[in-house]
């Protein structure tokens, strides 16, 4: 039963960041753009992160490990982010997220690059799907979103470097204050582009209650909901359930925005998402096998 709880908890977190990319077009239709959304989506989810870590008893972490969340969230999540919420602003949503959707692949060939981790056949295989996978929803259907395909790529390799280099410092400081203090650098980030830029609030009600949504809905409650699944099942099967958040974004695009999507790109989302599967049953029967070795004498 407890499993079970998990694994509803994260296929409803996945629900949740699947309506991030809806709600930012909501709120570009009422005139802001991608600085504004972000800054007050993460002004919004902050203090409210805040709360919900000193409830569980976490603190802020301190020191070098304090730095390097500082420098994961400036430049790690800011980068991410701002790409992402761009290319949504000049390509259709249906086509960013599965290209942005790539992170793993590039994930296990930068881990293998820098972390020196065996490509399996499993690896190759992903990769492989995923590289065809791309080819059909650019090279077939590019629609003239050059630019938009280019910063959903370059959003997936900022996500990709942000998990492998992040990854041991937001262990260390435990779930909860990591994120807290990576949304708070991010704010700080897209604070300053704010005041640089100038700000552009949106202009009717509805863009307000888009920008809250993201805050509250697509962010804090998708994280909360996320580690409590984490908690009764594996990180490989989580990767698993987390794909349902292309199919919610796809299909809340189709539905809501109105965004059409043809053979190809559903082909081509269909090797992608089938990729992120393979890469996490390597990664559960890579850790199986660790753990029915046995003790050295």
């Amino acid at each position: 039963m407890d499993r079970l709880i998990g694994v509803l908890l994260v296929a409803l977190s996945a629900a949740c960041f699947g309506t991030n990319a809806i709600f930012a077009r909501m709120a570009y239709d009422t005139g802001t753009n991608p600085g504004t959304f972000l800054f007050i989506r993460f002004l919004i989810a902050s203090p409210v992160m805040l709360i919900i870590m000193m409830a569980r008893g976490r603190t802020i972490p301190r020191g070098k490990l304090l730095i390097s969340l500082v420098l994961i969230g400036g430049i790690g999540l800011a980068g991410t982010t701002f790409c992402f919420y761009t290319a949504i602003q000049l390509a259709p949503v249906n086509l960013v997220i599965v290209i942005a959707y790539m992170y793993p692949t590039i994930v296990t060939l930068l881990s293998a690059a820098f972390l020196r981790q065996p490509i399996t056949s499993y690896k190759i295989a992903a990769l492989l799907m995923t590289f065809v996978g791309i080819l059909f929803i650019i090279g077939l259907d590019s629609g003239g979103y050059f630019l938009g395909i280019i910063l959903a790529i370059i959003a997936a390799i900022f996500y990709s470097l942000y998990l492998i280099f992040g990854s041991l410092s937001i262990q260390r400081a435990g779930p909860f204050s990591a994120s807290t203090v990576i949304i708070l650098s991010s704010m700080a980030i897209f604070g300053i582009v704010v005041g640089v830029q100038g700000p552009q609030l949106p202009a009717a009600v509805s863009g307000w209650v888009a920008i809250v949504a993201s805050a509250l809905i697509s962010t804090v409650l998708g994280l909360v909901v996320f580690f409590a699944g984490l908690k009764r099942i594996d990180t490989a099967n989580a990767a698993i359930i987390s794909t349902l958040e292309v199919v919610v974004a796809v299909a809340l695009a189709i539905v809501i925005l109105g965004e059409t999507i043809s053979w190809p790109k559903i082909i081509g989302g269909c090797l992608i998402i089938s990729a992120v599967v393979l890469l996490a049953k390597s990664e559960h029967e890579a850790v199986q096998a660790k753990i029915s070795q046995p003790l050295a004498p």
